[in-house]
């Protein structure tokens, strides 16, 4: 089923050799749906997602290989950030919907925020990274299932968006992402990652100077094998990596319906 799994798909993992089993089993799958559409493996890049997850468990996840993680909710991102500021070469994304108010705190740490969907957030990172001396790679988030429990752009205003994107310059733009539709309806999740990639073929021929489009970051843990043969150059993957979360996505994304628990 695409979406959505059962927890017994996705088991715990509470030993550094659970870890590795987990990662090489997600890298297989993504080297299996590249060598499906004649895609390297190497074109992909795994985020592993953290959310939920207590610090032992990472530590875990580090000493498995895991230098990049993927965090929806800021406050917990930088706590985490902060109690592992030991680990070296740990690379951390902010996934989830920002508030302007939490744009300091994102400029501190993160080396990546993906869901750019507001001119408001875009100017209050910019103003605080050249505070804090840094720049940030950048995803625009594209509400391309149309549903309204999720945050991003219309299609049709992405456009707008990326001309006036220049104007930030602490702002680094890779490209653009998406959240597919929760189904089990294989063809409706792949239309939502088709019409990402679409838009993006569009979106860069007008591309205005600086503004980097090449990244489509698309695919979860129920539905990255789809993204990749439609063209995901970044897949978000959490469960399959840590195991199932107790704690539903409308945690995450507080105006989603109930019944939109998505597998990150």
């Amino acid at each position: 089923m695409l979406g959505q799994q059962t927890d017994s798909a996705f088991p715990s993992a509470s030993t550094r050799e659970d870890f590795v089993r987990n990662l090489a089993a997600v890298r297989a799958r993504i080297a299996a749906a590249c060598a499906r559409v004649g895609r390297a493996p190497d074109e992909v890049r795994l985020l592993p997602v953290s959310k939920t997850v207590d610090e032992a468990r990472i530590r875990l996840a580090y000493d498995a290989g895991c230098r990049e993680l993927g965090e929806n909710k800021v406050q917990e991102a930088m706590q985490k950030w902060e109690a592992m500021s030991d680990l070296d070469g740990v690379r951390w994304s902010v996934i989830g919907h920002l508030q302007t108010n939490k744009a300091r705190h994102v400029a501190r740490f993160a080396s990546e925020f993906q869901a750019l969907d507001s001119l408001h957030v875009a100017e209050a990172l910019d103003r605080r990274l050249q505070h804090e001396g840094r720049s940030l790679d950048v995803f625009v988030q594209i509400n391309t299932s149309g549903e309204a429990s999720k945050y991003g752009l219309a299609p049709e205003q992405a456009a707008a968006f990326i001309q006036a994107l220049p104007a930030y310059t602490s702002l680094r733009v890779r490209g653009l992402m998406t959240l597919a539709a929760l189904s089990a309806d294989q063809s409706r999740v792949r239309d939502c990652f088709v019409l990402l990639r679409s838009l993006r073929a569009q979106l860069q021929q007008d591309a205005p100077h600086g503004v980097d489009l090449h990244e489509l970051s698309m695919g979860m843990s129920g539905d990255f094998e789809v993204a990749i043969e439609e063209g995901a150059t970044v897949v978000r993957v959490g469960q399959a990596i840590f195991g199932a979360r107790n704690t539903p996505d409308k945690f995450y994304w507080p105006d989603a319906s109930p019944s939109s628990d998505e597998t990150v």
